[in-house]
């Protein structure tokens, strides 16, 4: 017989173990749905979280400590025509505050351990084995862009191809990064070795968004010829290079829900929206899914079911804004590196000077990738 519950979380990412504690915080009871581990092998993703996402998991005390974090005081980017930009992390306030960083890098499988030691000190969140065993007013999808519960809930998506992959390994450089971030957009590419294992650290994470022929070739590559290809784009800017783990890649995609909400019924994160990764915010959009979730939850009407439409769509329409924005803004980009004439590299490059050049348009884009 199934368990009665107040919320069921169909999927246990990242996204999903964070509104458990969120509603756990609410006294709310929540089942948390399970999914099969993933093959075994080094997972050599990272995110670039912002300080939105970081003030979230420090709230339900899951934030990794230590190495696992690496705080970004600099973000390097450069155009494939002379452009580039700097952005360095904001200065300390006027009470004295401390700085606060562009982003902090997370190893993925810290993040996840963590997470799942907070939800042990949670006993309002159990796990299951499957929906069937739970009853509850209120499902939330959280199971990623491969739901298969968005059908059973009648929930359409589109999925727009970007004919790309993103190719992931680990790498170590021969001097400190200091916390540098390094990104080189031209050519249909977007590169980025993003600093890794603490402050003081020579580890980078390598996220290289290429077109499908080139991820193949790349993958097939010896660590050699991987960090040729690399010295190819960047030089010795992040010193010299050795290739620490195996190489991982992934299909890129823009894909989006029609809805997100219906009865009884709601989707977050990826399996509500992807972008691509070129601006580091997918993890940041799906944090913010939840907490706007348990928010909105949080402040319903006493008479009001966890599971009334009429409130779920207040969620909905509040994320949708944010969503939109973010998907404009990297289809943008996109659009606008995946040209290689002279005429695209021109007015990259002059676009790119003008940002640098301009304070007040400058701090706006800084302010927006630090949350």
């Amino acid at each position: 017989m199934a368990k009665i519950f107040d919320v069921c979380i169909r999927g246990d990412g990242i996204v999903g173990r964070s509104l458990a504690l969120l509603l756990a915080r609410e006294r709310l009871r929540v089942a948390l749905v399970t999914q099969p581990a993933p093959a075994a092998g080094k997972d050599v993703r990272a995110y670039a979280l912002n300080a939105a996402s970081r003030d979230l998991l420090m709230q339900v005390r899951a934030w990794p400590e230590g190495p696992a974090v690496t705080p970004v005081s600099q973000m390097r980017v450069w155009g494939d025509s002379g452009g580039q930009l700097d952005f360095i992390e904001p200065a300390a306030g006027a009470a004295g505050e401390s700085a606060a960083a562009l982003a902090w890098i997370v190893d993925v499988p810290s993040l996840e351990q963590e997470l799942a030691q907070a939800l042990r000190f949670a006993p309002e969140v159990e796990r299951i084995a499957s929906p069937a065993d739970a009853k509850a007013a209120l499902t939330v999808v959280c199971e990623g862009h491969k739901s298969s519960s968005r059908r059973e809930f009648g929930a359409a998506w589109s999925v727009k191809p970007y004919a790309q992959k993103a190719v992931a390994a680990r790498l170590l450089s021969d001097r400190p990064h200091g916390g540098v971030a390094r990104q080189w957009f031209g050519q249909g590419q977007v590169l980025a070795l993003l600093p890794m294992s603490g402050a003081d650290g020579k580890a980078l994470a390598l996220v290289w968004s290429v077109p499908l022929a080139r991820a193949e070739a790349l993958e097939k590559m010896s660590a050699d010829e991987l960090l040729a290809a690399l010295h190819e784009v960047c030089g010795n800017e992040a010193g010299t290079l050795s290739v620490s783990s195996p190489v991982a890649s992934w299909p890129l995609n823009l894909s989006r829900a029609e809805r997100w909400v219906g009865p009884g019924w709601a989707l977050a994160g990826d399996a509500a929206h992807t972008v691509h990764p070129m601006a580091g915010q997918g993890l940041n959009l799906g944090l913010a899914d939840a907490r706007a979730l348990a928010c909105t939850l949080k402040a319903r009407e006493y008479w009001r079911s966890l599971g009334d439409e009429k409130l779920l769509r207040r969620y909905e329409r509040a994320r949708k804004a944010d969503v939109l924005a973010m998907v404009t803004l990297t289809e943008g980009l996109h659009g606008l590196f995946e040209h290689s004439d002279a005429r695209w590299q021109a007015l990259r490059n002059w676009g790119m000077k003008g940002v640098e050049r301009s304070g007040p348009l400058k701090a706006w884009l800084t302010r927006q990738a630090t949350g």
